[in-house]
C-alpha cells in the first residue's frame, strides 16, 4: 500500500543536500515506512541551516516532497498562504495520483483549504489526524472551522483523548514517540533510580510563557533556602524568542538552571535517565505532548497541568503529580509535596508511569493504523 502524509512539518537541507525534518514526525514515518509500500511526505521546506531537533528519513521507500513554507499570524502571511493554494492542491494532487491512502494531518494553515479539498474532490481512502486539543472550549477560528469540517467526515479522525459526545469515526489514539527497545531500556532505568539527595528536575519543549517555562522559574525561586538545597539541576531544553528573558530571570535564584537550547532524541533521552521529575506547568492548547509519555518511560515522573487529554493520562500521586492552580504557586506546591517524598512512594509512581507509557509505542500505534483504520476500506 502506499501512503501520502501531508503536514506543515519543518523540513531543511543539510549542507551534503540531505533533506531533515521535525524528529517527532520524521521518527513516526521511519517506523510506519515497513508497513507500506512507500511513503510520500508532502510538506514544507525551509532555508537556513537546521536545529538539532531535526532528523533524517532512513528508508528508502520513503519521498519527500517539499510545499512552500506558509503559515502564520500576519496579514501578509494569509495573503500569501491564499496565493499558494492553487500551488499547494496541484502538489496534493500529484502526489496521491498513485497512492492507496492519505493522511493529513491538522490543524494547521494549509487544512483549511485541504480538508474541504480530499472531502469533497478526493475518492482515495485515508483518515485525519488532529494533534491539537480536540475539546478546546474557545480555538482560533481556523481550528474551529477545521474540527467541525472533521467531526462531519465519513473517514476517521485520529484524536487525543476520550471525550463526551465523540463522533463514531473519531478514534481516540495515543501519537507513537517509544520504540520498543526504549521501552525495555526504560525498565532498566526505573528499577535501578532512586530518590537522591539532590533531585533533578527537566522541561523539554518550546521556550515560552504559556507553555510553563516562566512558571518554572518563578516557582523554584518561591522554594525556602533548605528545600533548594534539595534541588540539584533544573534542564530546559527547547528554544524560543522568549529564551533569553527566561536565562535572565534564572540568574540569582539559587538554582543551578541549565538551558540546553534543541537537542537530538538520543541526546533528550540521555537528560529523561539522569532527572527525577519532568515538568510542564503548561496553559497552552495541547493534545497530549509526547515528550510525558518520554520521560515516563525513563522514570522521570511528570508534574504537569490538567490541560485536554493531560489529566486522563496523568492522574494525581498515582503516576505522577498534577498542578492546581495552573500557576507558579501551584507548582510551589507540587514541588514541597515532591521533596518530602520517600522511595517508596517513588517507586510506587514510577511503576505507573511505566504502565501508561507502553501505549505510546510505534509498533502498538502501526498495528492500530492497520487494524482500526485502514481495515475499513477493505
Amino acid at each position: 500500500m502506499k501512503l501520502v502524509i501531508i503536514s506543515h512539518t519543518e523540513h531543511y537541507k543539510t549542507s551534503d543536500g540531505t533533506v531533515v525534518g521535525w524528529s517527532p514526525t520524521v521518527n513516526e514515518i521511519n517506523h510506519l515506512a515497513d508497513s507500506f509500500t512507500s511513503i510520500t511526505h508532502v510538506a514544507m521546506l525551509h532555508a537556513g541551516t537546521a536545529p538539532k531537533s531535526t532528523m533524517a528519513y532512513t528508508s528508502q521507500n520513503i519521498d519527500f516532497v517539499a510545499l512552500p513554507v506558509l503559515g502564520g499570524t500576519s496579514i501578509y502571511s494569509k495573503l500569501k498562504s491564499i496565493v499558494y493554494i492553487p500551488k499547494v492542491i496541484s502538489k496534493v494532487r500529484k502526489a496521491l495520483k498513485d497512492a492507496d491512502a492519505f493522511q493529513l494531518r491538522t490543524p494547521t494553515g494549509i487544512a483549511v483549504f485541504l480538508i474541504p479539498y480530499l472531502t469533497f474532490f478526493s475518492k482515495k481512502k485515508g483518515w485525519y489526524k488532529y494533534a491539537g486539543n480536540w475539546n478546546q472550549k474557545k480555538p482560533p477560528l481556523g481550528y474551529r472551522f477545521q474540527r467541525w469540517m472533521l467531526k462531519k467526515q465519513k473517514r476517521r479522525v485520529t484524536i487525543n483523548g476520550a471525550w463526551e459526545n465523540q463522533p463514531h469515526h473519531c478514534k481516540t489514539f495515543e501519537n507513537p514517540c517509544l520504540t520498543d527497545v526504549d521501552v525495555v531500556l526504560g525498565k532498566k532505568i526505573v528499577q535501578s533510580k532512586l530518590l537522591d539527595s539532590k533531585l533533578n528536575f527537566c522541561y523539554v519543549g518550546r521556550l515560552e510563557t504559556p507553555k510553563g517555562v516562566k512558571r518554572i522559574i518563578e516557582a523554584f525561586k518561591g522554594l525556602s533556602d533548605q528545600e533548594k538545597n534539595r534541588v540539584g539541576d533544573v534542564h530546559l531544553v527547547g528554544d524560543g524568542e522568549e529564551k533569553l528573558a527566561f536565562e535572565t530571570m534564572a540568574k540569582n535564584c539559587g538554582i543551578h538552571f541549565v538551558f540546553h537550547g534543541y537537542l537530538d532524541r538520543t541526546s533528550v533521552f540521555e537528560i529523561y535517565k539522569k532527572s527525577h521529575f519532568f515538568l510542564m506547568p503548561t496553559s497552552a492548547s495541547e493534545g497530549f505532548p509526547k515528550v510525558i509519555a518520554e520521560a515516563s518511560n525513563f522514570g522521570c515522573v511528570p508534574i504537569v497541568s490538567n490541560v485536554s487529554a493531560i489529566g486522563q493520562y496523568i492522574h494525581h500521586r498515582q503516576n505522577g503529580f498534577v498542578i492546581s492552580p495552573i500557576t507558579s504557586e501551584g507548582l510551589v506546591l507540587q514541588l514541597k509535596q515532591v521533596l518530602q517524598l520517600d522511595n517508596k512512594s517513588y517507586e510506587d509512581l514510577l511503576t505507573g508511569s511505566q504502565n501508561f507509557s507502553k501505549t505510546f509505542t510505534f509498533s502498538h500505534y502501526t498495528r492500530r493504523i492497520h487494524n482500526e483504520i485502514l481495515v475499513t476500506y477493505q
